[in-house]
């Protein structure tokens, strides 16, 4: 297998990272930039399957059915979010190499959490940001932790950083449903762009989520009870006809084309206008190839075409759906734990 390996210092990163947030770079100067974040995009490969191994490998004691899948960041993505904090530096960025687990419940997050807390690696822990005790205004939570990878037999990737995102079930249900409302709407709901009435809404919905997990209360409603959480829940998925929409999502992408070869990477491209999901799939030894496919889909998007496209490591296909609904615009158990509220509030 042919893996990525830097071809430019840190300081040319950072440059590239600059050019691409300029107003009006040239040609030549966006052309290169966008090469160079090609690059060490696609670096990050080797340190994530380093990651994945370790991961699967602590699973077997925690949660033999968790889901486990990797990504390297959207270029649109990378670049909306060096634009949002102007003084972060491209070479510095922690997320670009990510890998998630979501296993059952709330128990399962803290054991697999302090597995790794308490875990001697070579690769340092920088940072850990546990947005379950602390959750976003905007209904996120989970646990990150971020490291900077070590490994005396492949130093050339030493220095990159690597995300780790511990999550339940529920919090991955609810991250989708703001993904998927979010492509519908055309704005960054995850990175809290928007109407205000559907960042409210999420909001809400998150801290509804995080009472049902006996966790601590989204910022903002701390001062409210369960019950009133949940009351004002639902009836704010009724007054913006959420089952509906979502619902409607879903039937609207059934046309989806899968390539039936088995594989380790797949590479996801949504259609928005023909509502269309591609799947292309590649064995390991192909890795390099889905990184240019990759990059091509996204020269298209940077062009004006109206897709979505990424590439994840999940599994097998059934796995890849589970782990990456949003891209299938699946919000089925998102809807299910709506009507779990509903149940509840009943009672």
């Amino acid at each position: 297998m042919v893996l990525s390996t830097p071809k430019y210092s840190k300081s040319q990163v950072n440059k590239a990272g600059e050019i691409l947030i300029k107003d009006n770079p040239s040609m030549n100067e966006w052309m290169w930039a966008y090469d160079v974040l090609d690059n060490w995009r696609s670096c990050h490969g080797y340190p994530i399957n380093t990651f994945q191994a370790t991961l699967r490998n602590k699973l077997k004691a925690v949660d033999k059915d968790a889901l486990v899948a990797q990504r390297l960041k959207r270029m649109p993505s990378i670049i909306s979010k060096l634009k949002r904090f102007r003084s972060m530096k491209l070479a510095r960025m922690q997320d670009i190499g990510g890998l998630r687990s979501v296993v059952s419940d709330m128990e399962k997050v803290r054991e697999l959490e302090k597995n790794y807390r308490k875990s001697r690696f070579n690769h340092d822990l920088v940072s850990i940001k546990d947005y379950i005790s602390n959750p976003k205004e905007s209904g996120y939570r989970s646990i990150h932790l971020v490291y900077k990878y070590s490994n005396s037999k492949a130093p050339e990737y030493n220095g990159l950083h690597i995300e780790l995102q511990i999550r339940s079930k529920l919090q991955h249900y609810w991250a989708t449903a703001v993904e998927t409302m979010g492509t519908f709407l055309e704005y960054a709901l995850k990175s809290s762009e928007g109407p205000q009435e559907w960042l409210n809404f999420f909001s809400l919905t998150g801290c509804a989520f995080a009472y049902l997990e006996n966790t601590p209360p989204v910022p903002g409603y701390k001062g409210k009870s369960r019950e009133d959480i949940y009351s004002e829940t639902l009836n704010e998925a009724e007054r913006l006809c959420i089952y509906d929409r979502l619902q409607a999502f879903s039937i609207v992408a059934k046309r989806i084309r899968i390539e039936k070869k088995q594989g380790s990477y797949h590479l996801i491209i949504l259609d928005l206008d023909q509502k269309i999901v591609s799947v292309q799939t590649y064995s390991r030894r192909y890795l390099e190839t889905a990184n240019r496919e990759y990059a091509k889909y996204e020269k298209r998007i940077s062009m004006g075409e109206n897709l979505q496209v990424v590439l994840v490591s999940a599994g097998s296909v059934d796995n890849l759906r589970r782990a990456y609904p949003n891209y299938f615009l699946d919000t089925g158990e998102f809807i299910n734990q709506l009507r779990k509220l509903d149940e509840i509030s009943k009672s």
